[in-house]
């Protein structure tokens, strides 16, 4: 039997070669966010007159996108788990997008709900054994390489070697193998203004010390972990690992010694923010990268001690509904990712000591200078939503904090009017007296 060099030896080539193994009407997948193997998806569109109806999925991308440009329409078919703005006009138009749970990924695939022919994914160089990682995704990824009929591997010196239910013997499921070396896509810092200050204030206001944090991307999260310095002891259990705490963990705030379980170590189904962070993650077993079915599922989430989960929010209503993914008229904008995941998991946290907490900005401003509240009486038109109302427990905006859990239909819209854009309170107060018969 040949040994594992043999094999990869035999099964190297070029990324045009190995596009050759995507045939029309196929399925591909892509590995999740800053994994995708950039090299393998350019192979893939610059071979796009080769195909047709090929069916593409994945959840976030920082990648240029160009297979959802119009002129590849007939090539190319996105049907995403989750939006990002290049791949939006695709999937709002000629394309399509399936909702799900994102924990519940891996097990349609396992049942074949959803097709996986091939999937494309970035792993790092092997090991001695020819043991290889994902790296900076587990999420979706373990499972699609388990379940695809045809495994294509970009193997890339600067994917970390991360631990956790990432690593696995390369030869024993790539059909292709292609040595291509680049960078992946780096996050700079946020900017922090006061209005995200005040957030991070009042989030880290409900925060004890002890507590396992759930944490996502942008300048709210990192306002949060600013506000975390004079904690203690602090866990990380998240759908995403980043920089907040990555630094959180430098400067002993983020221990992970009070954990029900993972003790000591940063549990994430994926990775994504600055090159100093995938180096913090190579080889470091502080660090362990797990599919989305086991970070994500609320009955492990639940059986976290004093669960903090912080999520965004594109608009709340005055019932407490969320909408995140969707605007109005049925306009696909993100996705619903794990925030549902989070925000049950933590409710159900032991002994009650979980905190479920949707964090925004009060208003917004269009590029014509127009405001927008984000506290409205009714959400828009068409537009799905994420979080019901009964999911709803915390909501925080710059002007305070909205406790829903357990409120009346009026009580719980005075808390969201008391949060609100002062410029917008008065017309919600009258929206609120005309829904529920009650003065404010």
């Amino acid at each position: 039997m040949r040994n594992w060099k043999e094999l990869y030896d035999a099964k190297k080539m070029t990324s045009d070669e190995a596009v050759k193994l995507i045939k029309s009407g196929d399925k591909v997948v892509f590995q999740h966010d800053v994994g995708e193997p950039a090299e393998l998806v350019r192979a893939m569109v610059r071979n796009a007159e080769n195909y047709k109806d090929v069916e593409i999925s994945h959840m976030f991308s920082l990648g240029p996108g160009d297979y959802c440009k119009e002129e590849y329409k007939d090539n190319f078919k996105p049907n995403m788990w989750f939006v990002s703005g290049q791949t939006r006009k695709a999937v709002n138009n000629w394309g399509d997008y399936t909702t799900c749970f994102f924990h519940e990924l891996p097990e349609l695939m396992r049942d074949g709900v959803i097709q996986v022919d091939v999937v494309l994914i970035n792993v790092s160089k092997p090991d001695k054994l020819g043991y290889v990682s994902t790296g900076v995704s587990g999420d979706y990824t373990v499972q699609a390489i388990r379940s695809a009929k045809t495994v294509i591997a970009q193997v890339n010196e600067h994917v970390p070697f991360s631990y956790g239910d990432v690593v696995f013997p390369l030869m024993e499921y790539a059909d292709a193998v292609v040595e291509y070396d680049e960078e992946l896509p780096a996050l700079g810092a946020s900017k922090i203004g006061p209005v995200e200050e005040a957030i991070g204030k009042y989030c880290a206001d409900l925060i004890e010390d002890g507590a396992t944090l759930q944490l996502g991307i942008g300048s709210i999260p990192d306002a949060v972990c600013e506000q975390l310095k004079n904690k203690k002891h602090l866990g990380l259990h998240s759908e995403m690992l980043g920089d907040g705490a990555m630094n959180l963990y430098y400067e002993g705030i983020i221990d992970n010694t009070q954990k029900s379980f993972d003790k000591d170590v940063m549990v994430a189904n994926f990775v994504m923010g600055s090159k100093e962070l995938y180096e913090f993650c190579d080889h470091n077993h502080a660090v362990k990268i797990m599919p989305v079915d086991y970070v994500n599922d609320p009955t492990i989430i639940m059986n976290c001690s004093k669960m903090v989960a912080i999520n965004g929010a594109l608009g709340v209503d005055l019932f407490g509904q969320v909408a995140s993914d969707c605007m109005a008229n049925n306009f696909q904008f993100s996705g619903v990712g794990g925030q549902v995941d989070f925000m049950r998991g933590a409710a159900m946290s032991r002994d009650r000591k979980g905190l479920s907490i949707i964090a925004m900005p009060s208003m917004t401003v269009k590029k014509d200078g127009t405001k927008i509240s984000k506290i409205s009486a009714t959400l828009a038109p068409s537009q799905a939503i994420t979080d019901s109302r009964n999911d709803t427990e915390y909501v925080i905006t710059e002007y305070g904090v909205a406790n829903l859990w357990g409120k009346s239909n009026s009580d719980r819209a005075r808390a969201l009017i008391d949060i609100a854009h002062p410029d917008f309170r008065d017309e919600l107060k009258e929206e609120m007296e005309k829904m529920f018969h009650h003065k404010y």
